[in-house]
C-alpha cells in the first residue's frame, strides 16, 4: 500500500462500507429515501474508484480525490438529515473520507 495514501485509503474503505450499509438499510425503511439511496450508491462507487487510483498511485489521483471529497460531502449532508443510526454513521464516515481526500487533493 502506498504509505502516502494510507490514512485516506482507510477512511475511504470505512466510507464505502458505511454507504453500502446505509443503502441497504434505507431500502427497508418505512418510507422511501430515494435521495439518500442515490447518494449512497454514488458515494460507494466513487470511493471504490478512488481506492483503486490511490492503490496504484495513478497520475490522476488528485482530481479523482477532489471529486470523491465532493461526493462524500454531499452524501454526508444528506445522511446527516435523517435520524436513523445507519444514516448518522454513514454521515460521519463520509465527512471523514471527504476531509482525508481534500487533504491529498489540495
Amino acid at each position: 500500500m502506498n504509505a502516502e495514501y494510507k490514512k485516506c485509503i482507510e477512511a475511504t474503505y470505512r466510507c464505502l462500507e458505511a454507504c453500502n450499509v446505509c443503502y441497504h438499510a434505507c431500502l427497508k425503511e418505512d418510507h422511501m429515501m430515494m435521495k439518500c439511496i442515490e447518494l449512497n450508491r454514488e458515494c460507494a462507487e466513487m470511493t471504490t474508484l478512488a481506492l483503486q487510483y490511490m492503490q496504484r498511485s495513478s497520475t490522476f489521483v488528485v482530481p479523482i480525490l477532489a471529486l470523491c471529497a465532493e461526493i462524500c460531502e454531499a452524501c454526508g449532508k444528506e445522511c446527516k438529515a435523517h435520524d436513523y443510526q445507519h444514516c448518522q454513521d454513514c454521515a460521519e464516515a463520509c465527512f471523514t473520507c471527504s476531509e482525508e481526500c481534500r487533504k491529498l487533493s489540495a
